[in-house]
């Protein structure tokens, strides 16, 4: 009854729950890394993320990171076992998602290891946050909006890329930026929308995780992006063989042609947008001889003559 709150979802819970009640985080992660033990006895293969939720400052996550890691650590040394465990944090707070490059950077002082491997992105929370629309009552007007046109999508189901979206590309992008081997990942009823994993897998993020009944269409959008990812790898593998055998065939027709010739032909092989127009040589009188448009002298490329 002491923490019950009408509106708990700006009030005491994720990090803010454990800070004022250590004990809670620390018997959470005790009872993680022991279940992960038992696991890895009995021949699992177990490997937990424990994740610091609704962090919107720094030290509320290094505050929670460090307990974490502390208990952690007794566990396996009371088990005596090489536990593999990542903590990380949820990006739910815009704060956090502007800072997000402290939070990937933060290192612990005493044996100067990261402290963060993986943001999960909670877009219900963020979308909440931004867009000052609790989801507890927004189906009272967001039919009309997108009725109206105020909304071309309900903001729960489709990400809102100009606004929420635009915090989690810079997210990533500086979370990367400060540890290349951050994972990322996003989790809330947009995980499972075809529309938004198609922007998240266009920024970069690793996974998404969605409801049970979602899993198939996510499965679905995932197989779309990666079959958009290797369409394109296959058009730049192409563009890139194409352009090879372009310098290829030009060095052919500098080899077995005659400039004297080359000089008089009508149109270049390649097209205009690549004529020779930086190309020179030296005539049998040893003067140099434009075959084409002479070029500023910062623009003469060094070609071999042949």
């Amino acid at each position: 009854e002491a923490l019950h709150e009408e509106n708990p979802m700006l009030g005491l819970r994720g990090c803010r729950l454990g800070i004022v009640h250590e004990d809670l985080t620390q018997m959470q992660v005790r009872a993680i890394m022991h279940a992960a033990a038992d696991h890895l006895e009995r021949g699992g293969h177990p490997h937990p993320r424990i994740m610091v939720p609704l962090v919107g400052n720094l030290k509320e996550f290094e505050s929670q990171a460090l307990v974490i890691k502390r208990e952690a650590e007794y566990v396996r040394s009371e088990r005596k076992i090489d536990i593999p465990y990542e903590i990380g944090t949820m990006i739910e707070v815009p704060r956090a998602a502007i800072i997000s490059d402290q939070i990937a950077g933060l290192r612990d002082k005493a044996d100067g290891k990261r402290l963060c491997s993986f943001f999960s992105y909670g877009t219900n929370d963020l979308t909440q946050m931004t867009m000052g629309i609790s989801r507890d009552d927004s189906s009272a007007f967001i039919p009309k909006y997108m009725e109206a046109g105020i909304l071309n999508d309900d903001p729960f189901h489709s990400i809102d890329e100009e606004g929420v979206g635009f915090l989690v590309k810079k997210s990533a992008i500086e979370g990367k930026s400060a540890n290349p081997k951050l994972s990322l990942s996003v989790c809330g009823e947009q995980g499972g929308d075809l529309k938004s994993i198609k922007f998240f897998d266009s920024i970069g993020l690793d996974y998404v995780s969605c409801s049970p009944f979602r899993v198939p269409i996510a499965r679905l959008a995932v197989g779309q992006a990666a079959a958009r990812r290797y369409q394109k790898h296959q058009q730049e593998e192409k563009l890139h063989h194409q352009e090879f055998d372009d310098a290829a065939l030009l060095g052919k027709v500098f080899h077995y042609c005659k400039l004297d010739q080359m000089a008089k032909l009508p149109s270049w092989p390649f097209g205009h947008h690549r004529t020779p127009a930086r190309v020179r040589r030296m005539s049998s009188s040893g003067h140099k001889k434009s075959v084409a448009p002479t070029p500023s002298r910062k623009e003469q490329p060094v070609l071999s003559q042949q």
